[in-house]
């Protein structure tokens, strides 16, 4: 595809330039060496693992480098461009989820729960596959017909297991031959959403913004039909569910177009920074809060802002307002946490606003944490029996927030972000976007949404739906979409070890969680759209990260004719290219004739079945 924005093209053409035997040789022998040199220090690893994973995994990331680095450099001095093909995995890992494998969690001695816990370092000597599709796996339907109708062979549900679901479920679904149908405009998801709105003083559920509640994290969000209304709201609402062998929550919830990441309340703190969301809600979620001291309780009070909101529906909890007789009551004071509504089975807290009611003296009160706790430790850390947040500068109450949604310089400073930083970064995203569409048009954006032999559809139907900006900076990437009123969501991910920008993207009513891309996503495989990022490769690289590995996981998440679009230095862009021929990828490195050594690298996921 030629555009004139762009002049020059390079497209893959199956050749590979001749090596030089002596550089071969010399790499070889230093392969040798550091092979020879792991094997001999092995028992030394086992012991120290334990002691010392970072280390271990750093080790054991530069072995996987120098040996991927051997082989490769090898086939290039043969000039035979097919004979590091990937294969496709076998019919058992279409659902594959990396580091949620129970029965190896188990074999490696997690139990009491941390078996459906994320253990990444279990299954990291998986073979390298492609993740095929289902057999009868068929393209998504266009936004916002698919947010109402999927095509039931891309889930793992069955019918049995449909049948076997509560009456909430058969209440919200429809499953029909080869379709499920959800029903998101449900009187039953209308009257909850309404009367919470109701229960925290609001007129109406289309009040909540102007209260200050503008993200929600949804804990077991079923199917994701609650979700879906607050979207139709304005608001931001991401689902989090536990990893489920069959009839996902989170599975069904992205193939629907909405924003959804597996995560559990078991051991292990969640991906997101401290103040991070305005509401949780949990609506028959599973969790039992009560249980480990109320440690589950203290991470809801983690990621909830000064002043939100935590609801809770469909519990056994039936005791009356301000009665001691229950646990998860008792522990909600010792958080400082108001029950201020209580309707049947719904209860509501609120957060306290006073950072101080956390450092009383009361029986019971936990302690703040310690000074100099850092928002990257929430990366899958143990849970922790303390307050975070309190001395943020991000402390501040969401009814006390503007009530306009752009960011104001005197807010940037809470983030030690600079006016012309975060302005350079949406007009480059902006720019950037307007250049993808030219490249990809008309198979994708709105605007031209036609498919060869497809009828012309009805505006505003869109091709992407899913998004993922998997080195999202500031949100520009975010905010150019919104700008443009697509029809789109971005995941926006903010690499570990980056500069963390995750609590300005939030805070600017977006989806986020922090990831460290040297290891799998949190999520099923084919579920986004399009995957961008900007720079992220030659991080890895110099973090010693293999980007087979990177490729391989993006090939996973993405859906078949899915977009990938990669911006970085040249060297990374060509060697990325290489790899992405090598997973079957069609891709194409442009030059943006702008004098400088930044390359795109546009790719497309074909749909191969077998």
């Amino acid at each position: 595809m030629r555009t004139p924005l762009f002049n020059k093209l390079y497209v893959f053409s199956g050749t590979r330039p001749p090596r030089n035997w002596l550089l071969l040789c010399l790499v070889s022998l230093f392969v040798l060496i550091a092979l020879l040199g792991s094997s001999s220090s092995g028992a030394f690893d086992s012991v120290t693992t334990s002691l010392k994973p970072e280390v271990y995994t750093n080790y054991r990331r530069l072995k996987e480098q120098a040996a991927s680095d051997y082989f490769e450099l090898k086939s290039y001095s043969s000039g035979n461009s097919n004979s590091k093909e990937i294969w496709l995995c076998g019919k058992e890992r279409e659902h594959y989820v990396p580091c949620y494998n129970v029965s190896a969690n188990l074999l490696a001695g997690f139990k009491d729960g941390e078996e459906f816990d994320r253990h990444c370092e279990v299954s990291q000597d998986q073979p390298y596959c492609l993740v095929r599709p289902p057999r009868d796996y068929k393209t998504p339907l266009s936004w916002p017909v698919g947010r109402d109708v999927i095509w039931n062979a891309n889930v793992k549900i069955t019918k049995d297991q449909f049948l076997s679901s509560g009456s909430m479920t058969k209440r919200l679904m429809l499953l029909e031959e080869n379709q499920i149908s959800f029903h998101s405009d449900d009187g039953f998801v209308k009257d909850h959403s309404r009367q919470i709105a109701e229960m925290i003083g609001l007129g109406s559920d289309a009040e909540f913004w102007q209260a200050g509640v503008r993200t929600v994290l949804d804990i077991g969000c079923g199917f994701g039909s609650f979700g879906a209304h607050l979207l139709s709201l304005k608001l931001m609402a991401v689902c989090v569910a536990a990893y489920e062998l069959t009839g996902s929550q989170v599975q069904l919830s992205l193939e629907r177009g909405l924003p959804a990441i597996i995560g559990n309340f078991i051991s292990r703190k969640l991906p997101f920074p401290s103040l991070s969301y305005d509401m949780v809600h949990c609506a028959q979620c599973g969790v039992l809060w009560d249980k480990k001291d109320g440690l589950f309780l203290i991470e809801a009070d983690r990621i909830l802002k000064p002043g939100g909101y935590f609801v809770l529906h469909g519990t056994s909890l039936s005791t009356k307002k301000g009665s001691m007789s229950s646990p998860i009551e008792e522990f909600t004071r010792n958080i400082c946490w108001k029950l201020i509504a209580q309707q049947e089975e719904t209860f509501i807290w609120q957060k306290t606003i006073e950072a101080q009611c956390y450092s009383s003296s009361k029986q019971g009160a936990i302690p703040p944490c310690r000074e100099g706790y850092a928002d990257l430790q929430s990366y899958y850390q143990p849970l922790e029996s303390c307050i975070a947040g309190t001395a943020s500068k991000r402390w501040v109450p969401i009814q006390n927030r503007s009530s306009s949604s752009q960011i104001n310089p005197a807010e940037l400073e809470i983030y030690g972000v600079q006016q012309d930083e975060f302005t350079e970064d949406f007009e480059s995203s902006r720019l950037a976007l307007r250049n993808y569409w030219s490249l990809l048009t008309p198979l994708i954006f709105s605007d031209h949404p036609k498919r060869p032999g497809d009828e012309d559809p009805l505006p505003p139907y869109n091709m992407i739906r899913n998004v993922m900006d998997m080195n999202a900076h500031y949100g520009g990437l975010n905010s150019a979409f919104l700008e443009a009123g697509k029809s789109a969501w971005v995941m926006n991910v903010v690499p570990i070890g980056a500069r963390d920008t995750l609590p300005l993207i939030l805070d600017q009513g977006f989806a986020g969680v922090l990831h460290d891309w040297c290891e799998p996503f949190p999520t099923y495989p084919r579920t986004y759209d399009m995957l961008h990022a900007n720079g992220l490769l030659s991080r890895l690289i110099s973090e010693g990260c293999s980007i087979t590995k990177l490729l391989l996981e993006m090939d996973r998440i993405l859906r078949p004719e899915g977009w990938v679009v990669l911006s970085d230095k040249l060297g990374p862009i060509e060697n990325t290219r290489i790899i992405a021929t090598q997973i079957r990828w069609e891709a194409r490195v442009i030059d943006l004739e702008n004098g400088s050594d930044q390359r795109l690298l546009v790719c497309q996921k074909p749909f191969v079945r077998k």
